[in-house]
């Protein structure tokens, strides 16, 4: 099995994904790329730097302006109803202070899928980028919307936000799309399972228009923690290879601290490191 046979799934988790960030670095370096990707939200924005082929990017813009009120600000969820500044981030950085570079990454011939929620039906949706051409970031956007402190992403008649509602680690989507053969980054540790979201009651009073995200929201801890176990058996049929921390990061989806991000960063970097022979086995 080679990796052309071989998919990378990205979990998502808020800024809990600069672990993720480090791995990528360290895949990147050792010029290890993916013929297919498929990212959630935050795994989402670190599988567009992975495509785009800049190593130091997803460093730089996931850390960086953390302490900025642009990119992240609780005055603007009180006021306006976002907690990031979803206009600052994917545009204003990509396009004017952090360049993305675009033609690197539609030119990359690896599959890259998005993964987000149908508000209205709660049920995941996959855009690959190649179907969205110059939509790419509108659904990046989308993917990152998280309920309670941002607002819905309008798409084609779609009403959309935060993948990881639906589908929090997409494995079984890969394998679907003929990757039977699976990298999985995961920025929880291995007996990490999810309680039932508190606030899934009161999304009715934040979204009275949307009956899926309610659905999706209630389902969600069932979902994932089915994954998780989905995962546990491929792992010990040697058809997936996990890269996880073996305890819990400290820190949480919205952590400002850079040194705590720093360090989380280079967790991963210093993991996919240390199991690269592994790895290396694994890919064959």
């Amino acid at each position: 099995m080679s990796i052309k046979q071989t998919g990378l799934v990205l979990e998502g988790g808020g800024l809990r994904g600069v672990y993720t960030s480090g791995v990528l670095r360290y895949f990147m370096e050792k010029d290890l790329y993916f013929p297919y990707v498929i990212g959630v939200s935050m795994g989402a924005c670190n599988a567009a730097n992975y495509m785009s082929k800049q190593p130091e990017r997803n460093r730089t813009v996931n850390i960086s302006f953390v302490n900025d009120r642009r990119y992240l600000s609780y005055l603007r969820l009180f006021t306006g109803g976002e907690l990031f500044g979803m206009d600052f981030i994917f545009d204003t950085i990509p396009n004017k202070l952090v360049p993305y570079d675009y033609d690197t990454f539609y030119k990359n011939k690896s599959k890259c899928v998005t993964v987000v929620t149908d508000c209205e039906k709660g049920i995941p949706l996959y855009y690959e980028k190649t179907e969205l051409g110059g939509d790419y970031l509108k659904v990046l956007r989308a993917s990152s919307s998280l309920p309670f402190v941002s607002k819905p992403v309008t798409y084609k008649g779609r009403v959309l936000m935060d993948g990881g509602m639906t589908d929090s680690i997409p494995v079984r989507r890969s394998i679907e799309d003929g990757f039977k053969k699976n990298v999985i980054i995961l920025t929880q540790p291995k007996e990490y399972r999810k309680s039932p979201e508190k606030m899934a009651s009161m999304v009715g009073l934040f979204y009275p228009r949307y009956k899926g995200l309610k659905k999706a929201l209630l389902n969600r801890h069932n979902d994932y923690n089915q994954t998780i176990e989905y995962i546990d058996e491929l792992e010990a049929k040697n058809k997936v290879f996990v890269i996880r921390p073996d305890t819990k990061l400290e820190a949480g989806r919205v952590e400002r601290d850079k040194k705590v991000l720093y360090a989380i960063y280079d967790r991963g970097y210093d993991d996919a490191k240390a199991r690269y022979k592994e790895l290396s086995k694994f890919l064959g």
